[in-house]
């Protein structure tokens, strides 16, 4: 049975103590991470690339990058950008700018010159940490040369690496190595680490914390504006779900990219509420994740969908030992059922599906790590989140029973808004009750146990002769082929129907079909205005910075103007 109710009253209780409904203890983010470097100041953080970083370690690393920010100038509420892959730095400068009382911004290392200058410019960071990577450094001199950034700060991979690894990169991989440029607003990650005492500010659980972008999947991005709370909040509301033994060692396996809101609370600052450890991978690769679960053998590994196809993939896959693994948390993109039955069926691991935005700081809902849980739905609201159903065309009202309505939030993990964005808040929030509730801008519905399932996007809808067409549903049909490993569908232009869905599908390997084929399959299998026009069968289907499939620049790639 559908509802549009606000959900929950209580779900599962997810095997923790914390009563569901129960307020969720908010702290500044270096607070709980000095109690941890307090409580176990020997115990493992990080193990990066074969070499292992504690909790004393990072957090006085940390603590010397703020006293080296507080002594050149950086005042509370300044911007302190990181431009890094997953490196140890990356946590040294993310908690030591906020102890600071800075404002982290996170910029994917794949940015182009263009990007970067952009998000730096409408941020107003001051200062940039970066790596001495030939991927990012060049690129980042490029930005402070034109833009209002004052100045860069260069971490070098090999004071990170085993002493043999780093001794082979200094020697052997110059060509994988930037020179830090000499110049006075440019110096090492080494020259701001300061042993000087400067009394920190005082932090309060609502300031500003990160500012974190969006994907821009519907226009120009915006920085979501994340307070300690938020991010703090979420962090918990993640660690509440987990109903695993306590006493056993925390280990997640850490390949999502830290600068995505994903990775940053289900592996950063869920690890680090938790006192466990995070086995960092400078990027996604299959082989080295395979290779890294066999190794340090971690309890989770949160992925987006095309992850866990790629492992699928891996000729290792087979022989990977998945004993350590309680469970497999997917996020970022819809999972596709033929991916998700099969990785279980070969991992003998439960796959999570959930789902959250960057103006959630991460997390919304999951399906339970045990006890009942449905395929195809994001699951239930994590504690202390509730959830409505609004009317697709009036926001102001409930949608229909029994009805798809557009998801909207409320929670302790919700953004202040959008960075010196105030015209976009009215699209933000709807006011519901007198409250402002989080638009999601997804279509969904909410089963009698309170599971939700994503329909589709409201802008991904498709117009055909006054119907509405859920790309989604044309896509979970087409996934149902065999053949079928990947399938985006867009709208196209249509004299006599406006607009006609067509599909965009990449093959499985080792198996030959025509799109026409395709079409003729699919289209006996849908609805009528659900029939698509084309099949178009390609190589590969454009992604995002984390992997997932990206629609928008699909769209932008096949469709004139």
């Amino acid at each position: 049975m559908a509802v549009n109710k606000s959900y929950p009253p209580a779900p599962a209780n997810y095997g923790h103590a914390r009563p569901w409904d129960s307020p969720i203890p908010a702290e500044p983010l270096p607070t709980i991470f000095e109690r941890r470097a307090r409580e176990h100041p020997s115990a493992r953080l990080i193990e990066f690339l074969g070499r292992d970083f504690t909790y004393s370690e990072m957090f006085g690393e940390a603590r010397r990058f703020a006293a080296g920010l507080i002594e050149r100038g950086i005042a509370p509420g300044d911007r302190v950008g990181l431009f890094l892959p997953n490196v140890p730095t990356y946590i040294a400068a993310y908690y030591g700018a906020m102890m600071a009382g800075a404002v982290v911004v996170n910029f994917s290392p794949l940015y182009t010159v263009a990007e970067l200058s952009h998000q730096v410019e409408d941020s107003g960071t001051r200062l940039l940490v970066t790596l001495d990577s030939p991927m990012l450094l060049p690129t980042a001199t490029k930005v402070l040369d034109g833009s209002a950034l004052e100045g860069l700060v260069v971490a070098q991979l090999a004071t990170m690496l085993p002493r043999i690894k780093s001794l082979a990169l200094r020697t052997l991989g110059r060509k994988q190595i930037a020179a830090i440029p000499s110049r006075d607003d440019v110096s090492p990650w080494s020259g701001w680490l300061s042993d000087a005492a400067p009394a920190l500010p005082p932090l309060d659980v609502e300031d500003l914390a990160l500012l974190q972008y969006t994907g821009g999947t519907t226009g120009t991005p915006k920085g979501a504006m994340l307070s300690h709370a938020n991010l703090a909040s979420n962090a918990m509301q993640v660690d509440m779900i987990d109903p695993f033994d306590r006493n056993e060692p925390d280990i997640v396996l850490g390949a999502l990219p830290m600068f995505h809101v994903f990775a940053n609370t289900c592996v950063l600052n869920r690890t680090v509420v938790k006192g466990g450890a995070i086995v960092m991978l400078p990027r996604f690769d299959a082989k080295q994740v395979l290779q890294a679960i066999d190794r340090a053998r971690p309890r989770a590994f949160p992925g987006v969908p095309t992850m866990f196809q790629a492992l699928l993939d891996h000729e290792r896959f087979a022989k990977t030992d998945w004993s350590s693994l309680q469970i497999c948390i997917s996020g970022g993109a819809p999972m596709p059922a033929p991916v998700h039955e099969k990785f279980e069926s070969a991992t003998g691991v439960r796959l999570a599906e959930g789902y959250g935005l960057t103006e959630s700081s991460g997390v919304v809902s999951t399906n339970p790590y045990e006890g009942l849980r449905k395929r195809g739905t994001i699951g239930q609201p994590i504690p202390g989140t509730r959830v409505l159903l609004l009317d697709k065309e009036d926001p102001t009202r409930l949608a229909p029973d029994g009805e798809p309505g557009e998801l909207v939030v409320r929670g302790p993990q919700v953004m202040q808004g959008y960075w010196q964005r105030p015209d976009t808040q009215g699209t933000a929030f709807a006011i519901h009750d007198g409250e402002p509730w989080l638009r999601t801008g997804d279509v969904a519905t909410i089963d009698g146990d309170g599971f939700l399932a994503i329909v589709d996007r409201i802008k991904d809808m498709i117009a055909v002769g006054g119907f509405k067409v859920f790309p989604s549903e044309v896509e979970n049909a087409l996934l149902r082929h065999e053949a079928v490993k990947e399938v985006l569908v867009i709208g196209v232009p249509d004299d006599y129907r406006g607009e006609v869905p067509r599909a965009y599908v990449v093959l499985n390997p080792d198996h030959a079909v025509s799109g026409a084929d395709l079409r003729d399959w699919l289209n006996t299998r849908i609805g009528k205005h659900e029939r698509v026009d084309e099949v178009v069968i390609r190589e590969d289907l454009p992604r995002t910075m984390i992997g997932k499939l990206d629609r928008k620049a699909l769209r932008a790639e096949v469709l004139p103007g």
